[in-house]
Protein backbone atom coordinates (compact mmCIF):
# COMPACT_ATOMS: atom_id res chain seq x y z
CA UNK A 1 0.00 0.00 0.00
CA UNK A 2 1.20 3.86 -1.08
CA UNK A 3 1.39 5.65 2.13
CA UNK A 4 1.42 9.61 1.56
CA UNK A 5 3.88 11.62 -0.09
CA UNK A 6 7.92 12.28 0.92
CA UNK A 7 9.99 15.39 0.14
CA UNK A 8 13.45 15.34 0.46
CA UNK A 9 14.94 19.12 0.38
CA UNK A 10 18.99 19.86 1.44
CA UNK A 11 17.93 24.22 1.26
CA UNK A 12 16.01 26.73 2.49
CA UNK A 13 14.29 27.71 -0.59
CA UNK A 14 13.89 24.11 -1.89
CA UNK A 15 11.25 23.77 1.34
CA UNK A 16 10.26 27.14 0.90
CA UNK A 17 8.64 25.57 -2.23
CA UNK A 18 7.47 22.50 -1.19
CA UNK A 19 5.77 24.30 1.26
CA UNK A 20 4.24 26.22 -2.02
CA UNK A 21 3.82 22.99 -3.74
CA UNK A 22 1.98 21.77 -1.02
CA UNK A 23 -0.46 24.53 -0.87
CA UNK A 24 -1.35 24.49 -4.48
CA UNK A 25 -2.22 20.97 -4.41
CA UNK A 26 -3.60 21.02 -1.22
CA UNK A 27 -1.22 17.86 -0.79
CA UNK A 28 -2.19 15.76 2.49
CA UNK A 29 -0.20 12.88 4.38
CA UNK A 30 3.11 15.18 3.46
CA UNK A 31 6.43 14.24 5.44
CA UNK A 32 9.39 16.30 4.81
CA UNK A 33 12.62 14.90 5.07
CA UNK A 34 15.98 17.61 5.62
CA UNK A 35 18.71 16.38 4.73
CA UNK A 36 20.43 18.63 6.75
CA UNK A 37 23.53 20.03 5.36
CA UNK A 38 26.84 21.35 7.52
CA UNK A 39 26.90 25.33 6.52
CA UNK A 40 25.70 27.19 10.11
CA UNK A 41 23.72 29.26 7.87
CA UNK A 42 22.27 27.14 6.01
CA UNK A 43 20.77 25.22 8.96
CA UNK A 44 19.43 27.80 10.35
CA UNK A 45 16.92 28.69 7.73
CA UNK A 46 16.02 25.37 7.51
CA UNK A 47 15.22 24.95 10.89
CA UNK A 48 13.07 28.34 10.42
CA UNK A 49 11.41 26.70 7.49
CA UNK A 50 10.71 23.71 9.27
CA UNK A 51 9.09 25.43 11.92
CA UNK A 52 6.48 26.89 9.24
CA UNK A 53 6.12 23.51 7.76
CA UNK A 54 4.94 22.33 11.30
CA UNK A 55 2.45 25.09 11.74
CA UNK A 56 1.30 24.00 8.31
CA UNK A 57 0.12 20.71 9.53
CA UNK A 58 3.05 18.80 7.98
CA UNK A 59 5.53 16.29 9.72
CA UNK A 60 8.91 17.18 9.13
CA UNK A 61 12.01 14.46 9.63
CA UNK A 62 15.37 16.20 10.45
CA UNK A 63 17.99 13.90 9.01
CA UNK A 64 22.17 14.67 9.94
CA UNK A 65 22.49 13.21 6.62
CA UNK A 66 26.11 14.44 6.65
CA UNK A 67 27.42 13.65 10.40
CA UNK A 68 30.17 11.23 9.77
CA UNK A 69 31.38 8.55 7.59
CA UNK A 70 28.45 6.13 8.45
CA UNK A 71 25.70 8.91 8.25
CA UNK A 72 24.67 7.95 4.67
CA UNK A 73 24.46 4.35 5.53
CA UNK A 74 22.32 5.30 8.31
CA UNK A 75 19.79 7.82 6.50
CA UNK A 76 19.22 5.76 3.83
CA UNK A 77 19.05 2.41 5.89
CA UNK A 78 16.11 4.70 8.37
CA UNK A 79 14.67 6.01 4.68
CA UNK A 80 14.26 2.78 2.80
CA UNK A 81 11.34 1.48 4.09
CA UNK A 82 8.99 4.74 3.66
CA UNK A 83 10.63 5.27 0.57
CA UNK A 84 9.26 1.97 -1.10
CA UNK A 85 6.11 2.59 0.57
CA UNK A 86 5.55 6.45 -0.69
CA UNK A 87 3.37 7.02 -3.53
CA UNK A 88 4.88 10.33 -4.54
CA UNK A 89 7.88 11.61 -4.19
CA UNK A 90 9.12 15.12 -4.27
CA UNK A 91 12.75 16.37 -4.85
CA UNK A 92 14.63 19.68 -4.74
CA UNK A 93 17.84 18.94 -5.93
CA UNK A 94 18.13 16.99 -9.17
CA UNK A 95 22.09 17.72 -8.97
CA UNK A 96 22.24 16.49 -5.15
CA UNK A 97 24.13 12.74 -5.19
CA UNK A 98 22.29 12.10 -1.90
CA UNK A 99 18.90 12.62 -4.26
CA UNK A 100 20.05 10.53 -7.03
CA UNK A 101 20.61 7.61 -4.73
CA UNK A 102 17.20 7.92 -3.09
CA UNK A 103 15.51 7.95 -6.35
CA UNK A 104 17.27 4.62 -7.02
CA UNK A 105 15.07 3.18 -3.89
CA UNK A 106 12.00 4.06 -4.45
CA UNK A 107 9.22 2.38 -5.94
CA UNK A 108 6.71 5.40 -6.49
CA UNK A 109 5.32 6.11 -9.55
CA UNK A 110 4.55 9.76 -9.44
CA UNK A 111 8.07 12.12 -9.14
CA UNK A 112 7.69 15.88 -8.60
CA UNK A 113 10.69 18.63 -8.78
CA UNK A 114 10.12 21.90 -6.85
CA UNK A 115 12.63 24.26 -7.49
CA UNK A 116 15.96 24.44 -6.20
CA UNK A 117 16.09 28.03 -8.16
CA UNK A 118 17.49 28.74 -11.61
CA UNK A 119 19.44 25.36 -11.41
CA UNK A 120 16.21 24.04 -12.64
CA UNK A 121 16.80 26.00 -16.13
CA UNK A 122 19.86 23.82 -16.59
CA UNK A 123 17.94 20.80 -15.40
CA UNK A 124 15.25 20.79 -18.01
CA UNK A 125 17.66 21.64 -20.99
CA UNK A 126 20.04 18.52 -19.64
CA UNK A 127 16.89 16.42 -19.39
CA UNK A 128 15.33 17.14 -22.60
CA UNK A 129 18.89 16.65 -24.52
CA UNK A 130 19.48 13.39 -22.52
CA UNK A 131 22.66 14.92 -20.80
CA UNK A 132 24.21 14.11 -17.65
CA UNK A 133 23.30 15.38 -14.86
CA UNK A 134 25.75 18.33 -14.00
CA UNK A 135 25.58 21.72 -12.47
CA UNK A 136 26.18 24.59 -14.73
CA UNK A 137 29.51 26.30 -12.70
CA UNK A 138 31.00 22.80 -12.42
CA UNK A 139 34.65 23.06 -14.42
CA UNK A 140 35.46 20.57 -16.59
CA UNK A 141 31.71 18.76 -16.37
CA UNK A 142 32.29 16.65 -14.00
CA UNK A 143 34.72 13.73 -15.08
CA UNK A 144 36.77 13.30 -11.55
CA UNK A 145 37.12 9.79 -9.79
CA UNK A 146 34.64 10.37 -7.50
CA UNK A 147 31.95 11.16 -10.43
CA UNK A 148 32.55 8.16 -12.57
CA UNK A 149 32.08 5.86 -9.32
CA UNK A 150 28.81 7.51 -8.68
CA UNK A 151 27.94 7.68 -13.01
CA UNK A 152 25.78 4.57 -12.54
CA UNK A 153 23.16 6.04 -9.97
CA UNK A 154 23.46 9.14 -11.57
CA UNK A 155 22.24 7.50 -14.85
CA UNK A 156 19.67 5.35 -12.80
CA UNK A 157 18.18 8.34 -11.44
CA UNK A 158 17.86 10.26 -14.70
CA UNK A 159 16.11 7.89 -15.88
CA UNK A 160 13.60 7.83 -13.33
CA UNK A 161 13.40 11.80 -13.65
CA UNK A 162 12.46 11.19 -18.02
CA UNK A 163 9.07 10.80 -18.27
CA UNK A 164 7.52 7.48 -18.98
CA UNK A 165 6.80 6.61 -22.71
CA UNK A 166 2.66 7.39 -23.71
CA UNK A 167 0.62 5.10 -21.52
CA UNK A 168 3.37 4.57 -19.21
CA UNK A 169 1.97 4.04 -15.24
CA UNK A 170 4.85 6.64 -14.04
CA UNK A 171 4.25 10.51 -14.16
CA UNK A 172 7.35 13.46 -14.06
CA UNK A 173 5.91 16.71 -12.64
CA UNK A 174 7.88 20.06 -12.37
CA UNK A 175 6.67 22.93 -9.86
CA UNK A 176 8.41 26.22 -11.10
CA UNK A 177 8.73 29.89 -11.30
CA UNK A 178 11.14 29.34 -13.54
CA UNK A 179 10.60 30.37 -17.82
CA UNK A 180 10.87 26.61 -18.48
CA UNK A 181 10.31 24.51 -21.58
CA UNK A 182 9.86 21.29 -20.14
CA UNK A 183 10.37 17.72 -22.32
CA UNK A 184 6.93 16.40 -23.39
CA UNK A 185 5.38 14.33 -21.16
CA UNK A 186 6.39 16.41 -18.07
CA UNK A 187 3.60 17.98 -16.23
CA UNK A 188 4.39 21.60 -15.68
CA UNK A 189 2.78 23.39 -12.59
CA UNK A 190 3.98 27.27 -12.38
CA UNK A 191 4.79 28.28 -8.74
CA UNK A 192 3.17 31.95 -8.20
CA UNK A 193 3.81 32.17 -4.55
CA UNK A 194 1.00 32.34 -3.14
CA UNK A 195 1.26 30.51 0.07
CA UNK A 196 3.88 33.67 0.54
CA UNK A 197 2.01 35.97 -0.37
CA UNK A 198 -1.05 34.47 1.83
CA UNK A 199 1.29 34.01 4.82
CA UNK A 200 3.84 37.34 4.92
CA UNK A 201 3.02 40.68 4.09
CA UNK A 202 2.07 43.27 2.18
CA UNK A 203 5.47 44.71 3.59
CA UNK A 204 6.40 47.99 4.44
CA UNK A 205 8.47 49.81 2.69
CA UNK A 206 11.35 51.98 3.09
CA UNK A 207 12.88 55.22 0.99
CA UNK A 208 16.03 53.18 0.61
CA UNK A 209 17.33 50.88 -2.47
CA UNK A 210 18.29 47.23 -0.96
CA UNK A 211 20.93 44.75 -3.03
CA UNK A 212 20.96 41.41 -3.03
CA UNK A 213 24.12 39.24 -2.45
CA UNK A 214 24.83 35.84 -4.52
CA UNK A 215 27.64 32.94 -4.08
CA UNK A 216 29.11 33.41 -7.52
CA UNK A 217 32.54 34.60 -5.67
CA UNK A 218 32.13 30.91 -2.93
CA UNK A 219 30.99 28.99 -6.58
CA UNK A 220 34.35 29.78 -7.93
CA UNK A 221 32.84 31.69 -10.95
CA UNK A 222 33.25 35.64 -10.04
CA UNK A 223 36.20 37.08 -9.18
CA UNK A 224 35.58 38.59 -5.68
CA UNK A 225 37.71 41.90 -6.10
CA UNK A 226 35.79 42.55 -9.44
CA UNK A 227 31.99 41.46 -7.22
CA UNK A 228 33.25 44.17 -4.58
CA UNK A 229 33.80 46.50 -6.86
CA UNK A 230 30.54 46.09 -8.85
CA UNK A 231 28.45 45.90 -5.42
CA UNK A 232 30.29 49.38 -4.34
CA UNK A 233 29.52 50.92 -7.70
CA UNK A 234 26.00 50.07 -7.21
CA UNK A 235 25.89 51.22 -3.90
CA UNK A 236 26.94 54.64 -4.91
CA UNK A 237 25.27 54.57 -8.50
CA UNK A 238 21.74 53.90 -6.26
CA UNK A 239 22.21 55.02 -2.91
CA UNK A 240 21.90 51.15 -1.81
CA UNK A 241 22.42 51.09 2.21
CA UNK A 242 21.59 47.67 2.80
CA UNK A 243 23.03 44.14 1.85
CA UNK A 244 21.14 41.29 2.02
CA UNK A 245 23.66 38.77 1.85
CA UNK A 246 23.28 34.74 0.50
CA UNK A 247 23.39 31.91 3.12
CA UNK A 248 26.49 31.03 1.17
CA UNK A 249 28.62 33.72 1.58
CA UNK A 250 31.69 34.07 3.19
CA UNK A 251 31.83 35.85 6.46
CA UNK A 252 35.60 37.02 5.41
CA UNK A 253 33.57 38.50 2.40
CA UNK A 254 31.05 40.36 3.79
CA UNK A 255 33.50 41.59 6.23
CA UNK A 256 35.04 43.65 3.06
CA UNK A 257 31.66 44.18 2.09
CA UNK A 258 30.54 46.18 5.32
CA UNK A 259 33.89 47.88 5.87
CA UNK A 260 34.65 49.01 2.04
CA UNK A 261 31.16 50.22 0.97
CA UNK A 262 29.41 51.35 4.34
CA UNK A 263 26.87 49.21 3.34
CA UNK A 264 24.61 47.49 6.19
CA UNK A 265 25.05 43.69 5.93
CA UNK A 266 21.74 41.49 6.63
CA UNK A 267 22.22 38.13 7.61
CA UNK A 268 18.78 36.83 6.84
CA UNK A 269 17.23 33.76 8.61
CA UNK A 270 14.93 32.98 6.15
CA UNK A 271 14.16 32.87 2.42
CA UNK A 272 14.67 36.28 0.75
CA UNK A 273 10.89 35.31 -1.01
CA UNK A 274 9.82 35.87 3.34
CA UNK A 275 11.73 38.14 4.47
CA UNK A 276 11.26 40.58 1.60
CA UNK A 277 7.40 39.59 1.63
CA UNK A 278 7.06 40.60 5.59
CA UNK A 279 9.44 43.63 5.50
CA UNK A 280 10.64 46.14 6.16
CA UNK A 281 12.07 45.97 2.67
CA UNK A 282 13.43 49.05 -0.18
CA UNK A 283 10.92 50.01 -3.09
CA UNK A 284 14.07 49.30 -5.37
CA UNK A 285 15.78 45.83 -4.94
CA UNK A 286 18.96 45.68 -7.23
CA UNK A 287 20.54 41.98 -7.80
CA UNK A 288 23.08 40.57 -10.18
CA UNK A 289 21.83 37.29 -12.16
CA UNK A 290 20.26 34.41 -9.42
CA UNK A 291 16.90 32.73 -8.41
CA UNK A 292 15.30 36.39 -7.14
CA UNK A 293 15.09 37.95 -9.92
CA UNK A 294 12.48 35.48 -11.24
CA UNK A 295 10.87 34.83 -7.94
CA UNK A 296 11.02 38.08 -5.83
CA UNK A 297 8.83 39.74 -8.87
CA UNK A 298 6.08 36.83 -7.89
CA UNK A 299 6.28 37.12 -4.22
CA UNK A 300 6.16 41.18 -3.99
CA UNK A 301 3.30 41.28 -6.47
CA UNK A 302 1.37 44.39 -5.98
CA UNK A 303 3.63 45.77 -3.11
CA UNK A 304 5.24 48.58 -5.44
CA UNK A 305 8.75 47.41 -5.17
CA UNK A 306 10.83 47.29 -8.55
CA UNK A 307 13.29 44.54 -9.06
CA UNK A 308 16.66 45.56 -10.68
CA UNK A 309 19.11 42.91 -12.26
CA UNK A 310 23.22 44.14 -13.34
CA UNK A 311 24.52 41.97 -15.57
CA UNK A 312 27.85 40.01 -14.66
CA UNK A 313 30.51 41.64 -16.90
CA UNK A 314 32.50 38.55 -18.47
CA UNK A 315 35.72 40.47 -17.31
CA UNK A 316 34.67 39.22 -13.74
CA UNK A 317 34.60 35.54 -14.44
CA UNK A 318 37.54 33.68 -12.63
CA UNK A 319 40.18 31.12 -14.61
CA UNK A 320 38.10 28.61 -13.01
CA UNK A 321 34.75 29.45 -14.23
CA UNK A 322 32.87 26.99 -16.55
CA UNK A 323 32.52 27.86 -19.89
CA UNK A 324 28.92 27.25 -20.14
CA UNK A 325 29.22 30.47 -16.89
CA UNK A 326 29.02 33.42 -19.80
CA UNK A 327 25.79 31.62 -21.31
CA UNK A 328 23.76 30.81 -18.11
CA UNK A 329 24.22 33.88 -16.50
CA UNK A 330 22.76 35.93 -19.38
CA UNK A 331 19.94 33.46 -20.15
CA UNK A 332 19.08 34.08 -16.18
CA UNK A 333 18.88 37.75 -17.03
CA UNK A 334 17.49 37.94 -20.36
CA UNK A 335 14.42 35.71 -19.15
CA UNK A 336 13.86 37.32 -15.77
CA UNK A 337 9.67 39.08 -16.47
CA UNK A 338 9.40 42.03 -14.64
CA UNK A 339 12.62 43.35 -13.48
CA UNK A 340 14.41 46.55 -15.32
CA UNK A 341 17.95 45.57 -16.36
CA UNK A 342 21.03 47.65 -15.14
CA UNK A 343 23.85 48.51 -17.70
CA UNK A 344 27.48 46.24 -15.95
CA UNK A 345 28.73 48.07 -13.68
CA UNK A 346 32.20 49.43 -14.97
CA UNK A 347 35.25 47.63 -14.56
CA UNK A 348 38.23 48.94 -14.11
CA UNK A 349 41.78 47.33 -15.26
CA UNK A 350 42.84 43.74 -14.03
CA UNK A 351 45.75 45.69 -12.21
CA UNK A 352 43.87 48.18 -10.39
CA UNK A 353 41.20 46.23 -8.76
CA UNK A 354 43.72 45.25 -6.09
CA UNK A 355 45.27 47.39 -3.18
CA UNK A 356 45.40 51.38 -3.44
CA UNK A 357 44.25 51.95 -7.15
CA UNK A 358 41.10 50.21 -6.09
CA UNK A 359 39.76 53.17 -4.76
CA UNK A 360 40.89 55.64 -6.99
CA UNK A 361 39.52 53.59 -9.96
CA UNK A 362 36.12 53.75 -8.06
CA UNK A 363 36.54 57.52 -7.63
CA UNK A 364 37.12 57.77 -11.24
CA UNK A 365 33.24 56.52 -11.64
CA UNK A 366 31.98 60.28 -11.35
CA UNK A 367 31.00 60.12 -7.63
CA UNK A 368 30.04 63.28 -7.80
CA UNK A 369 27.38 63.30 -10.17
CA UNK A 370 25.44 60.19 -8.25
CA UNK A 371 24.09 59.55 -4.38
CA UNK A 372 26.30 58.23 -2.07
CA UNK A 373 25.55 55.91 0.62
CA UNK A 374 24.85 56.35 3.82
CA UNK A 375 27.89 56.12 6.63
CA UNK A 376 31.47 56.20 5.38
CA UNK A 377 33.14 52.97 4.27
CA UNK A 378 34.33 52.70 7.61
CA UNK A 379 30.53 52.73 9.18
CA UNK A 380 29.55 49.50 7.43
CA UNK A 381 28.33 46.98 9.60
CA UNK A 382 26.87 43.33 9.80
CA UNK A 383 23.43 42.25 11.35
CA UNK A 384 21.16 39.53 11.94
CA UNK A 385 17.51 39.69 10.80
CA UNK A 386 15.02 38.71 13.18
Amino acid sequence: MAAGTLAFVESPVQLLNVLEWAHGEQAAALTVVVLAPHDPMTRGQLRRMAELAREDGFSVRWEEARDGAAAPLRTIGGLTRRLRRAGRVVIGDPFSRYVQLLLTLTRARDLVVVDDGTATMEFIIQLANGERLVRWHRHGGGRGPRDLAFAPFAAAARRRLTPAREGGRRTVGLFTSMPVEAPPGIRVLSNEFAWTRRRFGPPRLTRGTDIVGTSLVETGVVDPDRYLEAVTFLARHHGATRYFAHRRESAAKLHRIATETGLEVVRPDLPLELIARRGPIGKLILSFPSTVVHTLPLALAGTGVGVAVCDIDPAWLTSKASPRAEGFLSGVTGAARGVRRLPMAPAAPRDDVRGGAHGASMAAHGAADRPQPSGTPGSGKERNQS
